[in-house]
């Protein structure tokens, strides 16, 4: 018998002109781990959210059709009481965390699910050991990065022993070790996994059945694009004099240990340079550096021209009530449709950003920061919740506009890397930066 079915699901959001989800059927067999692929838009998370019963219950809109999850109509029955069955780590986990320390974070949903006191912490610290991160249990949740709140998140939900797993966008801030961990620690749970994942190699290396949804739609065919291995970077007209310099650079946050210590790199105009490394290796706050958003507590930068910075989770900063009126914001309409129109936009640009999926969201904001034309461009994980073909074309755009600026990339996307970079400059947690 399936642990989960989908029989004929249609779901709109309010408001919305068509379905996100258009008659989806689907069983998940106990056990079983199931990549969701699709373009950003296609109803992915919508299908993630029908199965947690988050849909319609949170979110309202028009909903027809059933979903069963262990017996249960989600209909008839409220997110709340599947909470011990069903498990999901959100593709922003910046929105998921409610507490401010780690263990506390982990043990708050066996709390609330009424688990004797003298399970709490062994459950929530044998979760935290699980997925890694067992020495982050006494950190304050707001100096992780990304990666690390990350498998905070999945801590918090395998503590719950769930029957079934859904995971949306998860290894979208984690280094391939990480990443590969990550999927590893989920599937030997034992229990079924549902993965709705843009970066396709992992989940379609250990998936037991590959899910592929256009435009609201389960169809039968997968994309080139999601299993090809995009190309190395053409290489470039010589790039010219330094866009940024630093030298000797070292930063601690308060109260922590130094995250940078004196590291030196220099970027030239026309030159696109890529920052990789392992979760904590200090990437965005050398980037940060970089941008001039931090100072040095030693060496010194030496940046000419503007800087324009693209954050982690840019989704939380958007606030105007339109895509075009956000992108407008600092460089006017008529740069804000160029800049929508390149990046596959501008037939969103009368809806408010909060309706639009987070690979769209995101993409919005590279189109912000991209409007202000910046002598220098830092982007911080630009291909978060980007499907593939929407990466090869931010490739292709970053590349064109290249010998007009110098180009920063933090990402943990290393054949994007590959393909968008003159240059891909490795940082350690131990380690200088390297070459």
């Amino acid at each position: 018998m399936a642990l989960a079915s989908v029989e004929h699901l249609t779901f709109a959001y309010p408001g919305a002109a068509r379905p996100a989800v258009d008659d989806v059927s689907l069983e998940i067999e106990p056990g079983e781990f199931v990549a969701l692929l699709g373009a950003s838009g296609s109803g992915k998370s919508t299908l993630l959210r029908a199965l947690a019963g988050l849909v319609p219950h949170f979110h309202g809109g028009r909903f027809a059709g059933r979903v069963l999850v262990g017996g249960h109509d989600t209909r008839t029955t409220h997110p709340a009481e599947l909470a011990g069955a069903v498990a999901t780590v959100f593709q922003e986990p910046e929105e998921q965390v409610v507490l401010t320390r780690v263990l506390a974070e982990v043990s708050f949903a066996l709390e609330n699910l009424g688990t004797p006191p003298a399970e709490i912490v062994p459950r929530a610290l044998g979760a935290l050991r699980t997925v890694g991160a067992e020495h982050l249990a006494g950190r304050p949740v707001a100096e992780l990065a990304g990666g690390e709140l990350q498998r905070v998140c999945l801590a918090s939900a395998l503590a719950l022993a769930p029957e079934l797993l859904l995971l949306d966008e998860p290894s979208s801030q984690l280094d391939p070790h990480a990443a590969r961990a990550f999927f590893e620690y989920a599937r030997a749970q034992g229990c079924a996994v549902v993965v709705a994942e843009q970066r396709p190699e992992l989940p379609l290396e250990l998936a037991d059945r590959v899910v592929f949804m256009r435009h609201g739609a389960v169809v039968d065919d997968l994309p080139p694009a999601w299993t090809e291995q995009p190309a190395p970077a053409e290489t470039a007209s010589p790039p010219g004099a330094d866009v940024v310099s630093l030298e000797g650079v070292s930063f601690a946050y308060p109260g922590g240990p130094p995250v940078v210590a004196g590291q030196s790199l220099s970027l030239r105009r026309g030159e696109v340079v890529a920052l990789v490394g392992p979760n904590g290796s200090g990437k965005t706050t050398l980037a940060k550096l970089a941008a001039g958003l931090l100072v040095p507590s030693a060496g010194r930068v030496t940046r000419a021209g503007r800087a324009g910075y693209l954050s982690q989770d840019p989704g939380r900063f958007l606030v105007a009530e339109t895509v075009l009126a956000e992108v407008a914001l600092a460089a006017g309409q008529e740069r804000a449709r160029r800049c929508l129109d390149e990046l596959g936009l501008l037939a969103f640009a009368d809806r408010h950003p909060r309706d639009l999926s987070s690979g769209e969201r995101e993409r919005v904001a590279i189109a912000t920061v991209l409007a202000i034309d910046p002598e220098l461009l830092v982007l911080d994980e630009p291909t978060r919740g980007v499907d593939p073909e929407r990466k090869v074309g931010l490739a292709r755009l970053l590349r064109a506009e290249a010998p007009s600026r110098g180009t920063v990339v933090v990402t943990h996307d290393l054949p994007w890397a590959n393909e968008v970079a003159d240059r891909v400059v490795e940082l350690d947690v131990r380690e200088s930066v390297r070459a």
